[in-house]
């Protein structure tokens, strides 16, 4: 047993060290996924956050005592497990349930197929968020394993219309689904800057806009590509070279919104999703937000604090957490996001926002004008300092 805790740590070791020499040494790593005119958030050869780029700075705890910061050292206890981090279950069973072909009209479905990946299906389209199939997210084969199959077998998804792909990172960009899904059924692939090369790297053709830009699908739906707060990398050496992203979906019943995957920054991305129409229903990360103990956010990630407050400000009458239960990417227990969610939107007074069963299409009711409620400092404070929610692991 000792020899197997032996081989096993000098594994990762050795893992760590090959990702430290990609990082450092092979330059052509460093690949330029975009050329094109400097901006506020682009230098002519790096991406940045407008709002600040504190996308590695760690989250006050519960009473403003501040996390550590992330390092090698922390890097290696969460490989090795020796981090006291709380165990996750191994495998969850999921219940699929085959989607229909199309929903057609006003009508809305929704289906969690896993993580970020969330088939959305209305006025006749298949709407696709960062799909990924593939047994782990990572390059080379390596990286976290999924816990939980996708809730959807992608033999029974439906003929896919649309894809939107947020960032390069491969839990959110896993090129092999996308070859799938290309090879399959031809959708069209918007994506933000830079990302169209990554994505093209597997013969796939991608549409990519900066913040702002808008691609047509059909008379009354477009994708307006917007920010948020985040950072890209697919080998480290190529920090930042392609942009991250959110996305809004016009729709005649209600825009769709998917946050992509953020950390909080200045949260005035989405009051700017919010100026393009009703949200009707919104896709908002609420996992992988605890890098050490009593951490409730990262600055590349949100919790559920901070996602309960991206929904307030969108004004969305619905919206279901993703980014959670199905790839271990944090320190966080499993069942911790959907259940600090609920305690903070209980406390903030708020309803429609929620998580659902892995493969389960859930219908979206029609869009409707949230109940206009005032920011309540002190009800956040009470939620930080409840014991409800201080004891989730």
């Amino acid at each position: 047993m000792r020899f197997l805790r032996f081989l096993v740590a000098a594994i990762l070791w050795i893992v760590v060290l090959i990702c430290l020499a990609i990082t450092v040494l092979p330059r052509f790593l460093d690949a330029r996924y975009y050329r094109g005119p400097v901006s506020g958030h682009f230098d002519g050869r790096r991406f940045a956050n407008p709002d600040g780029d504190d996308t590695f700075a760690p989250a006050a705890r519960p009473g403003g005592k501040p996390a550590p910061a992330p390092g090698l050292g922390m890097m290696v206890r969460f490989l090795t497990g020796s981090d006291g981090r709380p165990a996750w279950p191994d495998h969850v069973a999921v219940r699929r349930v085959a989607p229909p072909p199309r929903v057609s009209g006003d009508a809305m479905l929704a289906t969690w197929v896993g993580h970020a990946t969330v088939l959305v299906q209305t006025q006749g389209l298949n709407i696709l968020t960062d799909p990924v199939w593939s047994p782990r997210a990572g390059p080379l084969g390596l990286g976290p394993k999924r816990v939980a199959e996708p809730g959807v077998a992608f033999d029974s998804l439906p003929k896919i219309d649309l894809v939107l792909v947020s960032h390069d990172h491969y839990d959110h960009l896993d090129l092999a689904t996308l070859k799938r899904l290309w090879d399959r059924d031809h959708p069209r692939i918007v994506t933000s800057l830079g990302n169209d090369s990554v994505i093209g790297q597997a013969g796939v053709p991608a549409i990519a806009r900066d913040w702002g830009g808008r691609v047509p699908v059909k008379p009354g739906v477009e994708v307006i590509v917007t920010r948020n707060h985040h950072w890209g990398s697919r080998w480290m050496a190529d920090r930042n070279r392609a942009l991250w992203s959110s996305f809004v979906v016009t729709l005649p019943g209600g825009n769709l919104f998917f946050a992509g995957d953020t950390g909080a920054g200045d949260l005035r991305w989405a009051d700017e999703a919010a100026a393009y129409g009703p949200v009707r229903l919104a896709l908002i990360p609420i996992g992988a937000f605890r890098f050490s103990a009593g951490q409730m956010a990262a600055g590349s990630h949100i919790g559920p604090i901070d996602a309960v407050e991206v929904y307030r400000r969108l004004g969305a009458s619905s919206a279901i957490g993703i980014h959670w239960g199905t790839f271990r990417l944090s320190y966080e227990a499993y069942d911790t996001p959907p259940r600090l969610l609920a305690a903070i939107e209980r406390c903030r007074g708020l309803s429609g926002f929620g998580t659902v069963a892995f493969g389960r299409p859930v219908p979206i009711a029609p869009y409707a004008p949230p109940v206009a409620k005032p920011v309540l400092p002190a009800a956040t404070a009470a939620c930080l300092a409840s014991p409800a929610v201080r004891s989730l692991p």
